[in-house]
């Protein structure tokens, strides 16, 4: 059966100046290589942004290690709003973000030399369902938590690469599994287990189930974008809170998941079939200036805005103007690995 989605191509994240955040990410995280740095009217998500039109910068930046990127997005017309409580894990919606890295020990002692004056670096401890593994924090409150992956892209510098999993807060793991695992494929459960965890607030239990995906050479993107993980983490203590109550999509924090999508109408028929219809569909080309596509978004079980992407354009050399047309290429085989690395020449130091 063909492959539906094939990787995380980026996790969105509202911010109040891009340019602060994304020299942040690109010096933690080698967030350094822009697909496209677009300013326009966010037409389609106004049911989401209090029925109103909001301008708005984005800019997607790729680590060419392997893994989904971020979405650095920033409204241009209003101030966006912090949540009125911080973020707990169990929270309806995405709790943190799991960024790859090929030795997380490695990676923790990287990252403790680039911020050895902050506090934003945790301890490294074992969990045993992943190995070693620690958590980041953004300036901005945001949580990173960094993990071993296998699936790369490329040998660079970096440390660690991209995006490779999400964890997401739900009211009830049974029944919010089945998006991933019957619509989005994800076949293997890494782990499902109760109680309290010594990298969680040790007064709360916790459910948490990890469903993986692994990288098959199936879609254009596959193999840049590698494989990927979707935590589910249900807070069994506290009343969980919806992250973006009263808020807009765009507003601090992480906005949405966006996975690659290799058949935009066969996923839209399963979607359907499963009850999480399309909410927000651009139907054919939506242009991001220097890439395009269609796209797609869908609720989960809590209302967590989940989009998926079909892309019709990339930028490959942008100062030789050279861009891929995709929109009538067969999904299932992946680009040439020689053609992705070409977007290395894009980077933003």
């Amino acid at each position: 059966m063909p492959q539906l989605i094939t990787g995380i191509q980026q996790v969105g994240i509202g911010v109040a100046d891009v340019d602060e955040a994304w020299s942040w990410y690109r010096n933690t995280f080698g967030m350094d290589v822009p697909v496209f740095d677009d300013e326009a009217d966010a037409t389609l998500m106004k049911q989401y942004t209090g029925n109103r039109v909001h301008s708005r910068r984005a800019v997607l930046a790729l680590n060419m290690r392997g893994g989904g990127g971020f979405e650095i997005w920033q409204f241009k017309n209003r101030q966006p709003a912090a949540a009125a409580k911080a973020p707990r894990f169990g929270d309806f919606g995405i709790n943190a973000v799991k960024i790859k890295s090929p030795n997380p020990e490695l990676t923790h002692s990287k990252l403790k030399e680039i911020h050895p004056d902050d506090n934003c670096i945790s301890e490294l401890f074992f969990q045993p369902s992943i190995g070693p593994t620690f958590w980041v924090n953004d300036p901005y409150g945001n949580i990173f938590q960094i993990v071993n992956d296998n699936s790369w892209f490329n040998k660079q510098k970096s440390s660690s690469g991209g995006v490779c999993g999400v964890i997401i807060g739900v009211s009830d793991i049974d029944e919010s599994s089945s998006l991933y695992t019957d619509v989005l494929g994800f076949d293997t459960c890494l782990y499902d287990e109760t109680g309290t965890f010594d990298d969680l607030p040790k007064e709360n239990t916790y459910r948490r189930a990890c469903f993986v995906k692994p990288q098959k050479d199936e879609g254009a993107f596959s193999r840049l974008l590698g494989g990927i993980q979707v935590e589910l983490i249900q807070d069994l203590t506290n009343e969980p809170r919806q992250i973006y109550r009263n808020r807009y999509w765009g507003d601090l924090g992480f906005i949405h998941v966006c996975f690659d999508v290799n058949n935009m109408d066969e996923l839209k028929e399963s979607c359907d079939k499963a009850g999480r219809p399309f909410i927000i569909d651009s139907a054919n080309t939506f242009d991001m200036g220097e890439a395009a596509g269609r796209f797609s978004y869908i609720e989960d079980h809590d209302g967590t805005l989940i989009e998926f992407v079909q892309t019709h354009k990339l930028p490959v050399l942008k100062k030789w103007g050279w861009f891929l047309n995709l929109e009538n290429r067969k999904r299932q085989k992946p680009l040439p690995n020689w053609m992705l690395r070409l977007m290395s020449l894009n980077r933003v130091s």
